[in-house]
């Protein structure tokens, strides 16, 4: 998978200066720095997948929740397998890869475990950093819990930074190396990313707290947002007393464009292209056969902000995004 991925052009300045990328591996996975300061690490294995933990945004504040890799006082400790910044579904070829054993709540997990599949993480083909840009490209198997494997899938995770904004670029192919692969319908998938606790809609944990609030690129605010098809949505609030905000895009290119949200009030930030039926009793199914040796394409953009979408200039950054990726 090969993408021509140019200069992220955010409208935060007129001419934004780009920080310097550093990629190396670490004792985890990979290490991502901007001008010589962590901004994330790639996980090869957390729970039942590879993940990115933590991410700093460009204050210099985690943007991401610490649950369940560490408890963080004032968390929320629901949901256990969201875990910072992912990428899973819950039905494929019934396998779930969405759940992990400490997740299942009603039934009986050690009688629900064998359903639950694993992302092993393979080999990082390309670890790269550079004066604009770093780049991240790795392998993943995807194993059902009888050790058989069901797919595989190449990642290329590309980091920049300005003093406004840090940005990652998710391009993720699946391919059907095995055989076909059926991804069945539901709301449990596939980009996700758990937004800090005190940025919620909700604030379970300080009712005095000022809520934070959802936004999609057709106007839809906070519980509205679910299950809808957006360009882009936007999660922002107060994180460490600063108003900053997570930015998902969803790239034309990707695979059904525009891509409805599960996207929740408790702080679940996640893009779903399968789950049409499971967000709208009235929609067709969005059960999708992957013949064998194809392969299916999914391009997100996340850009961590200062402010709401208008100050970060969401809407004029996914132009930026849609008209300037190949």
């Amino acid at each position: 998978m090969k993408f021509a991925i140019p200069l992220l052009v955010l409208a935060l300045a007129v001419c934004p200066v780009f920080a310097e990328v550093t990629v190396e591996k670490s004792a985890a996975g990979a290490v991502v720095k901007i001008d010589g300061q962590l901004f994330t690490e790639y996980v090869t294995h957390s729970g039942t997948k590879p993940i990115l933990w933590p991410i700093f945004g460009p204050s210099g504040t985690k943007m991401t929740r610490d649950y369940p890799m560490v408890k963080t006082a004032g968390e929320t400790a629901d949901h256990p397998h969201h875990r910072s910044l992912w990428f899973s579904f819950d039905r494929v070829n019934e396998v779930n890869f969405w759940a992990e054993p400490a997740s299942l709540t009603g039934g009986d997990p050690a009688k629900d475990k064998p359903g639950i599949g694993m992302q092993k993480h393979r080999e990082f083909s390309v670890l790269q950093g550079g004066a604009h840009e770093g780049r991240i490209v790795s392998l993943t198997d995807w194993m059902a819990a009888d050790g058989k494997k069901v797919l595989e899938d190449q990642r290329t995770i590309t980091f920049q930074g300005t003093a406004d904004a840090r940005v990652i670029d998710f391009d993720i192919e699946l391919r059907a190396t095995e055989g076909d692969v059926q991804f069945g319908d539901s709301k449990e998938g596939v980009f996700g990313v758990r937004v800090p606790t005190s940025m919620d809609v909700e604030q379970k944990v300080d009712k005095a707290a000022e809520p934070g609030h959802i936004i999609t690129s057709e106007g839809l605010k906070d519980a509205e947002a679910w299950g809808k098809p957006a360009a882009w949505v936007d999660y922002h609030g107060k994180v460490g007393g600063e108003h900053l905000g997570i930015a998902i895009l969803n790239h034309p290119s990707s695979f059904r464009f525009p891509t409805p949200w599960h996207v929740r009030t408790y702080g679940l930030f996640a893009a779903n292209c399968f789950g049409l039926k499971a967000f709208d009793p009235n929609a067709k199914p969005g059960d999708f056969r992957l013949e064998k040796g194809k392969s299916l394409v999914f391009r997100y953009r996340v850009i961590f902000h200062r402010g709401d979408e208008k100050a970060g200039r969401i809407a004029e950054a996914f132009a930026s995004y849609r008209d300037g990726a190949k």
